[in-house]
């Protein structure tokens, strides 16, 4: 049983139930093992930061086909070709991929975050080992209300955990949470 706020799902008679959106929640849940997906404006967030790399790679790309176009006229599109393709499968197929791999849950007496796209990691943080919790939020998320959950433990090894693509008032919420769990402890 998970203590983390999560909107209830909408019945299907709903004007406001989308199936396609339920179906990629179910599709998150079962890579994260039940665990709670992010909220799902983080895939924007991914997919726009990956454009402005992408942007500035196809600026270079143009670039270096206009250095090579008089000297090698047979290689055209060599450069900017392999880009455009890198640019559709990052733009396309990446941020799905990396919003599903991302899971939590806040239970009684723990924080678990699992994630990772080729090396998953699960971390559990016992809220007796936090020493204190903030909420970030920089530009772009506070565009997309999004927000960072940053968990600070005791010890040296892994001693910050991150868990970004929170919808701000679940941050806030889970922040406080975890601050009145901490502050019964010290009781």
């Amino acid at each position: 049983m998970t203590d983390a706020p999560t909107a209830a799902p909408l019945p299907t008679d709903s004007p406001a139930y989308d199936p396609i959106a339920a179906m990629a929640d179910d599709r998150a849940r079962s890579y994260n093992q039940g665990l709670t997906p992010l909220h799902p404006p983080q895939k924007s967030l991914i997919r726009f930061m990956a454009s402005l790399f992408i942007g500035l790679a196809l600026l270079a790309a143009i670039g270096a086909e206009i250095a090579i176009a008089d000297n090698l006229p047979m290689f055209r599109g060599a450069v900017i070709g392999p880009v455009i393709i890198l640019a559709l499968f990052v733009l396309v197929m990446l941020p799905d991929r990396i919003y599903r791999r991302w899971g939590y849950d806040m239970a009684a007496e723990q924080l678990r975050i699992l994630r990772g796209f080729m090396w998953r990691t699960d971390t559990i943080v016992p809220f007796n080992r936090i020493q204190h919790i903030d909420v970030a939020q920089g530009p772009f998320q506070r565009f997309f209300d999004l927000s960072t959950l940053i968990v600070h433990t005791a010890g040296t090894h892994n001693s910050i955990v991150t868990l970004p693509g929170l919808r701000t008032e679940d941050a806030e919420n889970m922040r406080d949470t975890i601050k009145d769990h901490i502050r019964q402890d010290m009781i």
